[in-house]
Formats: structure tokens, C-alpha cells, sequence
């Protein structure tokens, strides 16, 4: 049972098949078992999870037929949970235990969702491997000497694995679609705005959302219905009613424009993703589709604009981790300075410092036009090479990563681990929905197909995303990881 999609849990415990407490308990039981090997979870939440799978199914018997209740999930512990410890996978945070829930936390309780626990992340989500975070790194569940993709790693494996129905994750520069991608999932990332950032603690803020991890893009569509929305509690969030995406995730492609970025198929993209992406693709045309080359001129520079931007972001964002007011102190300070000194140098990791520094940096007297200015005014030609690209094509498709799952410790250069979302970051300078969904394996690791949509298109995004896996059936392959279990 465990291994079915959210959606079809739905309808197992609407008619009864099995109770929510019984899925509940498989899944607690299944994360016993294999979350050592994994590192996929910070905390486990077996007391609070089994509470609201029985309320749950209480509401079921008393008539609550809403799509998510009783299915279980589990929340990247970058999302403020009430009385959960939120760590950010950073040793800053250790010991913080956040005061009140999220919005996204707080819409998926009211839709009667089962919280199991919080899965490990990249410090802060500062990272592409799930391998800066101060509790160890995550495994891939596909070969555990691989990394999962980051910085929402630990929701990618345990959805992957079988350790939950479905995840939350947030996307800054591609960090639900690439680790979507390396697991062979489904992850989400809506436009900017579309979903509440409160109660997510900031990395970069004019880039960062939250969206799903799940097991198909119906399974997206789902959570993305209870995670979307107005929240007046967000300044960032868009004031623009909420479609219900799963309405037209059957909607025919007949006549559908795909884009295909010629940028995106040139030189560093390994031979093996891009048969499958082109393999991909010509499914596509069976279903009515037309393919159109597009060009976008300015995304060999979204990784430099994005690496001025996001730290920059970051540097303003985490100067509130002091000492003073929550999480880690260092011992003993001499005075406050000594405090502020050694309590970001000793609470903080390499990757999180290296950024700090940058951002300060690009936004210091002097500089601040020579980078961040100049960043911004590249994010804009970015914008408008999307724009320009719309006028002529419903979606732009293409691969997610330029290869597979790398070993973990493979990558020990900053700049190379940077490029890992070269196809994914100018989505998010351009505030942009992308979905990654399986399109192969190359061998036996996932290919990661991306679709990228207009502003606010989400529901056309989740329909292609949709009839292709109708086709197809990479997204139902699954890792030997924990089988004979």
C-alpha cells in the first residue's frame, strides 16, 4: 500500500481499504527501519503523526471526504512546525522549536494531512547534494553512495523510498526539481507568489518557494490545491484567485507548442540524459504536440546573476542568527562581540559562510553597483528572454540536470557544484512554475524531464506534466532500496 501515489491512497481510505492509522503506521514503521541507512529524516513525529491519522479517520466516518486527509506527509525542516524542533538542517537551529506552524504547514493540518516528521535538508537550503547539512548527508535511495540532490534531498528520498506518501520542499534555484530529478520523483516548484512563504525560513527571498515532492503530478496538482493561495500574512504573496489544478490534468494536448531551448541541449549535457529527454519528447508529438526551438540568449549567465543575488539575499537574511535571541550561543562568550564572532563561525558551515560572505560582499560601499545591480539587471534580460519565448509556445521543455546522480564527496568544488542547476536557476530569477518529472534511466538512475510554464500557469504545466506520465510509466519505476521489506 505504501507504495501508491497520494492520489490513490485517497481513494483507498475513502472506501475503506485500509484506515489511516493502519497507513500510518506502516510508514512510521518503514522509516524505523531504513531511515538509519538513509539519513532522510531529522525528526520523527510517531505520537503527533498517529493522533491526526486517527482524527482523520475519524472525520472520514463522519462524512469528510476531502482528497489529503489521513494521507501521510512529511515537511522539509526549513517549514516552521508548533512545538516540532525546526533546525534547517544548520547547527544554528539545533535546538529551536518553532512557536507556531507555517502557512503551508498549517493548510496541510485544516486538510487533514498526517505529519510524520521533518526531513534533512542542505544548511539553510544552501546547496545541490543534500550533503552541508550539520546532521550527515542524505543517500540516495537509487545507489546510497549517490547523493539525493539538494537542498530538499531529504524529502526527494523519502518520498523515493517509500518513507511517505508525499513531501513539502522549497525551490530557490532548482532545489525541488533537481533532487526530483535524482530520485526519480515528481517535485513542483509554483510561480513566485502563488504559495505562502510565512513560516519558511528564509535563504533568498525574492527567489525562494515552497511547492511538492510527491509521486506524480496528480499527486502535485492535490497538494498544490491545499498549498496555494492568499496569505495576508506574506507581502510576497500573489492576490490572484486559486484554480483547482486537478480539473484539467486530462485536457488533451492536441495543438500544444513545446519549446525546445536550444541552450539547454548544447555541450555539458551527458549523451544518456539527453536521449532520454528526446525520447521523452517524441511522446509528446504522439499526444498532438509541435516542437519549436526556442532561444534564450541570456541563460549561460543565470548562474553568475543568480550566485550575487541569492547570497546577497542570504547575507541580509541570516545576519538575525546572533546568539542573542534563539538558537546556538557559543560557550562561554568574553563580551558580545567574542559572542557574535564565535557563535556564527561555530553555528554556521562552510557552504552557509561562504555565502554570507559573498552577499556581503556584492552588497558592500563600492560594489553594490559593479554585482548586485548589474545581477538584477541580468535577471531582468532573463525575464524577458522567457517572455519573449511565451509569445510563440505554451511550455519550454527540457532536462532538469545535465546528467544523473553524482557520488557523494564527488563534488568538493564550490563553482561545480554551482552549475548543477544551470537549467533550473533562471526559472526562479524569473519567478517562473517548473515541474521535474521521471523521463528514463540512464544506468539505473532517474532522468529528470523539466517543464517549464507561464507566470501563474500552473494548471497547464500540471496537465502536460500529467498526460505524458498517462503514457508513460517512469514515474511508477522504483529503486531496490528496502524491497525485500
Amino acid at each position: 500500500m505504501i507504495e501508491k501515489t497520494a492520489a490513490e491512497l485517497s481513494q483507498a481510505l475513502s472506501s475503506g481499504v485500509i484506515s489511516s492509522v493502519e497507513l500510518t503506521q506502516s510508514y512510521l514503521d518503514r522509516i524505523k527501519k531504513y531511515n538509519a541507512e538513509l539519513n532522510a529524516y531529522i525528526t520523527i513525529c510517531e505520537d503527533t503523526a498517529l493522533s491526526q491519522a486517527k482524527t482523520a479517520d475519524e472525520k472520514r466516518a463522519a462524512g469528510d471526504s476531502s482528497p489529503l486527509l489521513g494521507v501521510p506527509l512529511a515537511h522539509k525542516d526549513i517549514f516552521c512546525t508548533n512545538g516540532v524542533t525546526t533546525t534547517c538542517g544548520s547547527r544554528m537551529l539545533h535546538n529551536f522549536v518553532a512557536p507556531y506552524d507555517a502557512t503551508v504547514v498549517e493548510k496541510f493540518n485544516t486538510a487533514g494531512a498526517v505529519m510524520l516528521g521533518k526531513t534533512n535538508m542542505d544548511e539553510f537550503a544552501m546547496g545541490s547534494s543534500n550533503e552541508t547539512s550539520f546532521f550527515g548527508p542524505v543517500k540516495n535511495p537509487w545507489d546510497i553512495k549517490r547523493v539525493p540532490g539538494g537542498s530538499s534531498g531529504g524529502s526527494a528520498a523519502a518520498v523515493a523510498a517509500d518513507l511517505c506518501a508525499m513531501a513539502t520542499g522549497t525551490d530557490t534555484g532548482g532545489s525541488i526539481r533537481q533532487p526530483a530529478a535524482f530520485c526519480g520523483i515528481t517535485g513542483f516548484k509554483p510561480s513566485y507568489g502563488r504559495v505562502s512563504r510565512w513560516g519558511m525560513i528564509a535563504f533568498a527571498s525574492s527567489l525562494d518557494q515552497a511547492g511538492p515532492l510527491c509521486k506524480s503530478a496528480e499527486d502535485a496538482a492535490l497538494m498544490t490545491n491545499v498549498m496555494a493561495g492568499l496569505d495576508k500574512k506574506d507581502s510576497t504573496s500573489i492576490d490572484k484567485p486559486v484554480e483547482d489544478y486537478a480539473a484539467t490534468l486530462n485536457d488533451s494536448l492536441q495543438g500544444l507548442k513545446i519549446g525546445i531551448p536550444k541552450q539547454h541541449f548544447a555541450e555539458g549535457l551527458t549523451a544518456e540524459v539527453e536521449k532520454g529527454i528526446r525520447e521523452a519528447l517524441r511522446e509528446y508529438e504522439k499526444l498532438g504536440a509541435t516542437l519549436i526551438e526556442v532561444d534564450l540568449p541570456n541563460n549561460h549567465l543565470s548562474v553568475s546573476a543568480y550566485y550575487v543575488v541569492a547570497p546577497a539575499e542570504a547575507s541580509a537574511n541570516l545576519s538575525r542568527y546572533d546568539g542573542v535571541r534563539y538558537g546556538y550561543r557559543c560557550e562561554n562568550p568574553v563580551d558580545l562581540d567574542d559572542m557574535y564572532k564565535r557563535t556564527r563561525s561555530e553555528g554556521f558551515g562552510d557552504e552557509v559562510k561562504r555565502r554570507i560572505l559573498v552577499g556581503t560582499y556584492a552588497l558592500s560601499a563600492g560594489y553594490y553597483d559593479a554585482y548586485y545591480r548589474k545581477a538584477q539587471k541580468i535577471r531582468r534580460l532573463i525575464k524577458n528572454d522567457f517572455v519573449e519565448a511565451f509569445k510563440e509556445v505554451d511550455v519550454i521543455v527540457g532536462p532538469t540536470s545535465p546528467h544523473t546522480a553524482f557520488e557523494l564527496g564527488a563534488k568538493t568544488d564550490p563553482v561545480t557544484m554551482y552549475l548543477e542547476d544551470i537549467y533550473t536557476i533562471a526559472v526562479n530569477l524569473a519567478g517562473l512554475p517548473g515541474i521535474s518529472i521521471p523521463a528514463g534511466l540512464s544506468n539505473g538512475l532517474p532522468i529528470g524531464m523539466h517543464i517549464v510554464g507561464k507566470d501563474f500557469g500552473e494548471a497547464k504545466l500540471l496537465n502536460v506534466a500529467h498526460q505524458f506520465q498517462q503514457q508513460t510509466d517512469w514515474h511508477r519505476q522504483k529503486p531496490n532500496f528496502g524491497q525485500e521489506g
